[in-house]
């Protein structure tokens, strides 16, 4: 799954994944995390979500990372907000005070364009890759964030015959794979969501559940 997927998801407007609110598990269960509220918080594969804003709004300092440029500048444009644009090949930056998007490959990341991130929230990036893509993402994160983080992570569960990713399925079984080197992996909520997600009816889908996971650094 290539760059090019996402431009064109994104210049087609297929992003059925983005949410028109801000996320309530989020909300809910960051919380738990037991954060600061001046922590600096990495939000992997973050697309214009409103998540960005709600932490902010709680305190926190956020770096995002996003691929597609039509995304970062919807971030600001959408709230009449006007960023400081500078070029950090091989990113662009976007900041506008407390919050700062990278605009390039996740995997182009060092770790010294996260320096300082104390926590993390996953809604959309496990998710977004296939199988064969998991596993070089969390060794990627390892690399950037040397020393672990408190995580927030949703997935997504479903029978992935029924339906193509991305979104992908991620079993409870595949997150402890990927994390219980490094997290105490721990499972907040499961949630059958199939009755409100119309997209996934429609394709006559037979289960669909978002999981909530704290990933609390292993002591």
């Amino acid at each position: 799954m290539d760059a090019e997927f996402w431009l064109e998801r994104w210049q087609r407007r297929e992003i059925g994944w983005h949410q028109d609110d801000i996320n309530a598990h989020l909300q809910e269960y960051w919380p738990s995390l037991g954060v600061d509220s001046n922590t600096l918080v990495f939000v992997p594969l973050c697309g214009k979500t409103l998540d960005l804003l709600w932490l902010v709004s709680q305190g926190h300092r956020v770096i995002g990372v996003e691929l597609v440029e039509t995304a970062v500048q919807e971030v600001f444009a959408e709230q009449g907000l006007t960023p400081t644009v500078t070029d950090l090949p091989p990113f662009r930056l976007y900041q506008v005070d407390e919050l700062r998007i990278l605009c390039g490959d996740f995997f182009a990341l060092t770790p010294e364009h996260l320096a300082g991130v104390g926590a993390l929230f996953d809604r959309a990036s496990l998710i977004a890759f296939p199988p064969e893509m998991r596993q070089q993402y969390a060794d990627r994160l390892a690399t950037l964030m040397p020393v672990p983080v408190p995580t927030l992570l949703v997935t997504l569960e479903y029978a992935q015959h029924e339906r193509p990713g991305p979104p992908f399925s991620v079993r409870s079984e595949e997150v402890h794979a990927l994390f219980d080197a490094r997290y105490q992996v721990e499972s907040l909520a499961r949630l059958d969501v199939l009755e409100e997600s119309p997209a996934y009816l429609k394709r006559r889908m037979t289960q669909l559940h978002e999981q909530v996971y704290r990933l609390s650094p292993s002591p």
